[in-house]
């Protein structure tokens, strides 16, 4: 029985004609838990020795590593607590809940939940699971390279959502082995653009304070270990606003009848915004787990309207 779907590689004709290229959709929305963090939560789980595993598992997590942790967890049979920011989507919060996990929300970001993940681990032995900083995990995201590298061969760029890091240092270790010559582009908000600033020494690596509608990728400073895997394998890094980020929602869902959350919507972001280049993009949507309370606002924020009066 396969945990993890295979997702499907998909093309959009109203997209392909806006950018002007081929786009090729990898729909990790529809994947189990609704995103792609399942693949490297469930590597680490499935990898973690009988005692590692009976001490009980303590992540941090801005809603998707939770559930892929919480699923994994109790499909092995083992306990979880979750630490999450206080601006985590309800919906998260309640389906990492019915994965089984206990869930403590705490501070504004990743980096707060974070920090608090890690005083109770010490105090109570627990073992914890990165959401990015951790190879087994980074191992697990770079499956989808493998399986968007056989739906499609002749990608000649793949543009990815970056946080912490972990799927664009999975996806471009995976890529560069096999086809050194297929870009690799990263997409962060700009109202949370730690990993941005780093790779282009244009601002401060490490933020005092970050806000997107992005909540996936709410992320302060990069990834110790992801980020020198970036530096060395990723071609370039974009930023893409809260307008474009939320425009891209209302394209996924009035234009392809697919809801997408601001995380996964911020590499499309990018197409659409006219940032990237290239003749076969992959782009990867990467999560589906959105707050249906806020829809109104993304529509309030968008200047997607403007794009369908062109293509209407």
């Amino acid at each position: 029985m396969n945990t993890v779907h295979r997702t499907p590689l998909k093309q959009s004709a109203t997209l392909n004609r806006l950018v002007g290229y081929d786009v090729y959709l990898k729909m990790e929305n529809l994947q189990k838990t609704g995103s792609f963090k399942l693949r490297g939560a469930l590597n680490k789980v499935t990898s973690l020795t009988h005692d590692e595993a009976s001490r009980g598992i303590v992540c941090a997590s801005a809603g998707n590593h939770a559930q892929g942790v919480a699923f994994a967890a109790t499909k092995r049979g083992i306990c979880a607590k979750i630490y999450m920011p206080q601006c985590t989507p309800q919906a998260k919060i309640e389906a990492t809940k019915g994965y089984g996990a206990e869930i403590i929300l705490t501070g504004e970001s990743y980096q707060e939940a974070y920090m608090a993940a890690m005083e109770y681990r010490d105090e109570s032995g627990a073992t914890f699971v990165h959401a990015f900083d951790d190879m087994k995990v980074i191992a697990g995201q770079g499956t989808i390279a493998l399986e968007m590298m056989q739906q499609c061969q002749d990608l000649d760029t793949i543009v990815v959502p970056v946080g912490g890091g972990g799927l664009i240092a999975g996806m471009a270790l995976a890529i560069k082995a096999f086809n050194p010559r297929l870009k690799v582009i990263g997409v962060q908000a700009a109202g949370a653009p730690a990993t941005y600033n780093q790779y282009t020494g244009k601002g401060e690596a490490i933020l005092t304070h970050a806000e997107t509608i992005a909540d996936g990728i709410l992320v302060k400073k990069p990834g110790e270990v992801t980020y020198p895997i970036i530096e060395s394998l990723v071609d370039d890094m974009v930023l893409v606003d809260e307008e474009e980020i939320a425009g891209a929602i209302l394209f996924m869902l009035q234009r392809e009848k697919t809801l997408v959350e601001g995380a996964g919507a911020v590499a499309l972001a990018s197409l659409l915004s006219k940032k990237i280049k290239g003749r076969k993009v992959g782009c990867v949507v990467s999560g589906g787990n959105v707050d249906l309370n806020k829809i109104p606002y993304y529509k309030e924020i968008s200047r997607q309207k403007q794009l369908f009066q062109q293509i209407g």
